[in-house]
């Protein structure tokens, strides 16, 4: 079971901001694997719970968009987490969940698939350590930095601007890679 969570802020306002890093990534497996994510208001989410079949072998996966803004993915997550997926929010149980988001310590087209290491400073990771209370899962750090030494725009205001198409296609073709490692048999 790969049960795999998507940061971002909900809203057209946000959408292909480089702080949506993990909804493009959930939204890009969900149409890979042709699901459909459904709103759930009772959990303020956005997910599936779907088998897949890769190479001959079949896995459950369950994709998650927490619908709450950044900051509060925490209360979302833990929320949903709790009712269906209980034992994952055992400290020691984190080998199944996988936490995507974006990462400004990392250059846009870089990725990292670390457990229990995120970056620096991320406040939707952040919430989610307080309302899970551990850092043991698996954190995919997708890189956004594009600003190529120029650090004069403020981290909070770099991440909530929208990518131009040539970023928008080279976090594609890191998301495109991540898949192909995480459902490869």
């Amino acid at each position: 079971m790969k049960v795999i969570v998507g940061l971002g802020n909900p809203g057209k306002e946000y959408e292909n901001t480089r702080h949506n890093a993990g909804f493009t990534f959930i939204d890009f497996l969900a149409k890979k694997f042709s699901l459909n994510l459904h709103f759930d208001k009772k959990f303020n989410v956005e997910y599936v719970k779907a088998e897949i079949i890769q190479n001959g072998v079949a896995e459950d996966i369950c994709l998650i968009k927490t619908m709450a803004f950044m900051n509060n993915s925490g209360i979302t997550l833990r929320t949903f987490l709790a009712y269906f997926y209980a034992d994952i929010l055992e400290e020691d149980e984190g080998n199944h969940l996988i936490v995507a988001h974006d990462d400004l310590d990392l250059d846009l087209g870089q990725f990292k698939l670390q457990k229990g290491k995120g970056p620096k400073v991320h406040n939707g990771l952040n919430s989610i350590y307080k309302h899970l209370g551990h850092k043991n899962f698996w954190h995919l750090r997708l890189g956004i930095d594009a600003r190529v030494g120029n650090r004069s725009i403020e981290p909070s205001s770099y991440v909530l601007m929208k990518m131009n198409q040539i970023e928008q296609k080279q976090l594609q073709t890191v998301i495109d890679e991540v898949a192909t490692c995480l459902f490869s048999a």
